[in-house]
C-alpha cells in the first residue's frame, strides 16, 4: 500500500513560515546586543537582556497561547500571532534607548512565543499519522537551516550595510512568515467550538500533563545544548580555532540533513527508544570529542557527532509530546514541550555563565559529556517506564492502518 503523502503545499509552506520565524529571531538574536553596545553604550548585561526578555515572554505566552489553541481556531491564532510578530518587526527603527528596545522585545517574544506554538500544533495535524516521526524531523530542519543562515546573515548585513538594513531585512523576512503562513489551510477540519468541552481556565489548564516527562527530558538536555550555542564560538577562539568556529553549526546542519531521510523513518518504524539512546550516547561523544580538541578537524568531527545526536533528540522529543496528547490538545502539549526547553536552554545561558567563571570551557565540555549520559537515565524512568496513555496507543494503531 502506498504512504501518505508527506510534502502536500501545506507542509511545505508551514515549514517555510517555521524557518522565516527563526530566521528572525536569529538574525536579531546576534546583533541586538552588539547594536546596544554600540548605538547606546550600553553595559554587557544590558545587552544580553534583549534575549532574556525576549525568551521571557515567548515562554510566558506559550502555555495561554497553547489554551488558545483548544478553545478556537488553529489558523485564527497562527495568523495573529504572525501579525503581532511582524509588526514587532516594524518597531525596532524607533527605539531611541534600550528600555524602548526592551519592550519591543517583550512584544516580539510574545509573537514568537504564540506563532511557534500555533505552527508546532499545525504541523502535526498536516502530518500523517504513520510519518510523524519522519515528518517532525524534516519540519524542525527549517528550525536548523534558520540557525545555520540566521547569526551569517544578520552579522554580515550590520557590518557590511548597518543596522538600518538588517532591520528592514528582518522586517521582509517577518513578512515571508505572516506570508507563507497566510497560504496554510488546514488538512482537516477543526472540531466545532460548542462539541469541545474546555476545563474553566487555572494554571494547570495551561500545561498538557501527557507532554511534561518528555519535556523535562528535552530541558535537561537543552541546558548542555546552550553552552554550545553561547559559548562554542568563545571556546574556539580559545584553543586556537576562531578561523573555522563559524563552520561548527553548519557541519552541524549539514550532517543532520544527511541523516534526516534515515532516523526519521526509524522513528516511524521502531519506536522512540531505538532512536533516543543510540542518540543520547552520541550526544555525549560529540561533548567530549569537543572538550579535547586541539585542531579544526576534531572540532568539526564533534560538530556532525552533536548534529546527529541532539538534532536527532529534539525532533524526537517533540513527537513524542504531541503522540502523547489527544489530537485537540496537540496545540498544548506543543506549547508545554516549548516552554520547559526554553526554560532549559534560559537557565542553561544562566548556569554556563556563572560557571566559566571557575573553569575552562574544555573542563565545562568535558563534565557535559557525563551530564548528557544522566539524561539516558532521565529518559528511561520518566518515558520508557511509563504506561503509554490511550492517544499513543490509538495513533499506533492508525498508523498500522494507514501502512
Amino acid at each position: 500500500m502506498n504512504k501518505p503523502k508527506l510534502w502536500t503545499k501545506d507542509f511545505i509552506n508551514i515549514s517555510l513560515s517555521n524557518f522565516f520565524l527563526f530566521l528572525t529571531f536569529y538574525i536579531l538574536l546576534v546583533t541586538l546586543p552588539i547594536y546596544a553596545l554600540q548605538e547606546f553604550h550600553s553595559n554587557a548585561s544590558q545587552a544580553g537582556l534583549m534575549t532574556t526578555v525576549f525568551l521571557f515572554s515567548a515562554i510566558i505566552s506559550r502555555p495561554l497561547a497553547g489554551q488558545w489553541l483548544e478553545r478556537g481556531s488553529n489558523k485564527k491564532v497562527l495568523l495573529t500571532a504572525l501579525i503581532i510578530f511582524a509588526a514587532a518587526s516594524l518597531l525596532y527603527f524607533f527605539p531611541k534607548s534600550v528600555t524602548g528596545f526592551l519592550v519591543i522585545r517583550l512584544l516580539h517574544g510574545i509573537g514568537f512565543g504564540m506563532a511557534t506554538t500555533a505552527v508546532g500544533a499545525i504541523v502535526a495535524d498536516l502530518i500523517p499519522n504513520s510519518r510523524r516521526g519522519e515528518g517532525m524531523g524534516y519540519f524542525v530542519m527549517s528550525t536548523n537551516m534558520a540557525m545555520v543562515l540566521g547569526p551569517f546573515v544578520g552579522l554580515t548585513a550590520i557590518q557590511q550595510w548597518g543596522a538600518k538594513t538588517m532591520f528592514i531585512l528582518t522586517v521582509i523576512v517577518a513578512i515571508g512568515a505572516l506570508i507563507t503562513g497566510l497560504t496554510v489551510k488546514l488538512s482537516k477540519p477543526e472540531e466545532p467550538e460548542q462539541q469541545v468541552i474546555v476545563p474553566a481556565f487555572s494554571l494547570r489548564s495551561l500545561f498538557e500533563p501527557s507532554a511534561v516527562s518528555i519535556a523535562l527530558v528535552g530541558g535537561f538536555l537543552a541546558i548542555v545544548y546552550s553552552a554550545l550555542l553561547s559559548f562554542v564560538s568563545v571556546y574556539a577562539n580559545e584553543i586556537h580555532l576562531g578561523e573555522v568556529s563559524s563552520l561548527f553549526f553548519v557541519v552541524y546542519a549539514i550532517i543532520l540533513l544527511m541523516s534526516r531521510p534515515f532516523t526519521g523513518k526509524w522513528l516511524d518504524l521502531y519506536g522512540p527508544n531505538v532512536i533516543v539512546f543510540p542518540s543520547i550516547v552520541l550526544f555525549a561523544i560529540g561533548m567530549f570529542v569537543l572538550s579535547q580538541s586541539g585542531s579544526a578537524i576534531t572540532f568539526l568531527v564533534s560538530a556532525g557527532m552533536i548534529g546527529l545526536g541532539w538534532g536527532t533528540l529534539f525532533p524526537t522529543f517533540q513527537t513524542i509530546a504531541i503522540q502523547n496528547a489527544a489530537p485537540r490538545k496537540r496545540g498544548l502539549a506543543t506549547a508545554t514541550f516549548l516552554s520547559i526547553y526554553d526554560i532549559g536552554i534560559a537557565l542553561g545561558s544562566f548556569l554556563v555563565g556563572l560557571i566559566v567563571a571557575k573553569m575552562d570551557f574544555s573542563t565545562l565540555y568535558f563534565l557535559s559529556a557525563f551530564y548528557v549520559l544522566i539524561g539516558a537515565i532521565l529518559y528511561y524512568f520518566l518515558q520508557v517506564r511509563k504506561p503509554a496513555s490511550p492517544e499513543l496507543k490509538n495513533q499506533q494503531y492508525l498508523k498500522v492502518k494507514e501502512q
